[in-house]
């Protein structure tokens, strides 16, 4: 079998996303789907709106970034559970407990088909939590499933100039999300830099793509053609 892991953000959860139980009941068909033909795979969830809107509630009141990460952290690990739940009564073999580190995680993939977790350690997105799964795990690629179509030069939301691309290297992405250092708790770029240096160092493939729209995920999976970008290494 094939290793595939999937970086579901946060934000494919969010309140304001219409019909999300469908679209979770689609994707746990969607997993049933891949695992029948062969494929293994790590889902790590984002925290979304539920961590920005703890870490917004205590920020005044604490200044430490790793404390409000924490508090980030545990919002992930409650969509992961979210989702882990879902497969199970989807009859998915799912690990039962939501891994706390790399290590775990890689002893529950070689157990179960799917993985389901979200962060590890504050200092650090989700992100960077998956494409370290997929290097962990000789995984053939880590998909960036997240609320965008495509990696732009500049954020299309604030610059309807923003250029967007088909195809990259990773040494243009990490020119466009800037240095391996961790931003403020909660907040969102299209990729984590430090992730993204990661697969700089592995030459790990990324392909980063709007995730609410679930053939997109399929046909990456599937090594298909997929809307999104598709960031190469050397």
């Amino acid at each position: 079998m094939k290793n595939v892991v999937v970086a579901a953000g946060g934000s494919l959860l969010r309140p304001e996303i219409e019909e999300r139980s469908s679209w979770l009941e689609d994707l746990a068909e969607l997993v049933k789907e891949q695992i029948s033909s062969g494929i293994k795979l790590g889902i790590v969830v984002g925290g979304g709106s539920p961590a920005r809107e703890s870490i917004q509630l205590v920020e005044a009141i604490i200044s430490d970034v790793l404390a409000l990460d924490r508090i980030g952290i545990s919002a992930t690990r409650l969509n992961a559970t979210i989702i882990k739940e879902v497969f199970q009564n989807s009859g998915i073999n799912v690990s039962d407990e939501i891994p706390v580190d790399i290590a775990q995680a890689v002893i529950m993939m070689e157990k179960n088909d799917v993985v389901v977790m979200g962060g590890t350690l504050p200092g650090h997105t989700t992100d960077k939590v998956a494409i370290e799964l997929a290097i962990s795990t000789n995984s053939e690629k880590c998909i960036i499933a997240t609320n965008v179509n495509k990696v732009y030069d500049k954020d299309p939301r604030k610059n309807k100039n923003a250029k967007s691309f088909d195809e990259m290297s990773i040494y243009e992405l990490q020119e466009i999300v800037g240095p391996a250092k961790h931003a403020k708790a909660g907040a969102s770029q299209v990729v984590d830099p430090i992730g993204v240096s990661l697969a700089l160092e592995s030459n790990l493939t990324l392909n980063i793509l709007d995730g609410r729209n679930l053939k997109n995920i399929k046909n990456a999976i599937q090594g298909n053609v997929f809307e999104g970008t598709i960031v190469k290494g050397d």
